[in-house]
């Protein structure tokens, strides 16, 4: 039976996220959006910092807690499991959104660049938001956005069994969508304390995202992902790419 309410959801969820994310770069930039990051009446210190880190766990919580198998399960049983994606791009969408909407402002400058600093700065940012783009359509855009799931069930079509590869940027880095997240959260030319706040909080629910989600691989994969592991590293790229003998070795 074809669903075409669900591809309506799915395509405002796709969107919503997209947007959100365009924003995160605006609000981190201060750049002419509603609201940056140092925008905003300011509040006594250590409420701001209360403040902004609930509102980071809020995000990192559910970001991670739907992301786990068992999670999924139950979630399926209320939701319907071709949606369980598109749903899990949503909530992300909706609480970085709250984050940036509720952020107080810690607008003590930690450090400024100037001249070719700033460009640099904002080379490493946009960097970032390259290697997010390109690893997303390097593995599935479409299925990692809930998009592919949604379309297949509106096309009563199965969905692919999932395999694994190691495409391009993988082959020097394992993470390289968290990479360019990090890289994007801290490249600018003016670091408040506030955007460091900000920065180092979502840097450190990406290594927690990371652990979980490796065990995950693991699991999924065996010793085909440990051997992985073994060969390219987490979030420092090699210089050279991985050959694909080395992928294919028995792990030690």
């Amino acid at each position: 039976m074809k669903r075409p309410g669900l591809v309506i959801y799915g395509v405002t969820a796709y969107i919503l996220f997209n947007v959100s994310f365009l924003y995160m770069i605006g609000f981190l930039l201060s750049l002419p959006v509603p609201k940056a990051i140092n925008d905003g009446d300011a509040v006594p210190v250590i409420a701001a910092l209360a403040m902004n880190t609930g509102l980071i766990f809020l995000f990192g919580f559910f970001h991670s807690l739907m992301a786990r198998g068992r999670f999924k399960k139950w979630w399926t049983t209320i939701i319907p499991a071709d949606a369980e994606r598109s749903t899990y791009v949503l909530q992300s969408a909706l609480f970085l959104a709250l984050a940036m909407w509720q952020w107080q402002p810690v607008p003590a400058t930690i450090w400024e660049a100037s001249g070719a600093g700033t460009w640099i700065a904002y080379g490493i940012c946009g960097l970032g938001v390259a290697l997010v783009l390109v690893s997303t359509f390097l593995i599935d855009h479409f299925e990692l956005f809930g998009l592919r799931q949604i379309w297949s069930a509106h096309k009563e079509r199965p969905m692919p069994t999932p395999e694994f590869r190691v495409p391009f940027l993988y082959r020097f880095v394992r993470h390289p969508m968290q990479l360019g997240v990090i890289m994007v959260v801290f490249g600018t030319p003016v670091m408040t304390a506030g955007h460091l706040l900000f920065a180092a909080l979502m840097a450190t629910y990406v290594m927690i995202g990371l652990w979980f989600e490796e065990r995950s691989l693991v699991k999924e994969f065996g010793d085909r992902y440990r051997n992985y592991q073994q060969n390219v590293p987490m979030l420092i790229p090699r210089l050279t790419p991985v050959s694909r003998m080395a992928l294919h070795a028995t792990p030690s």
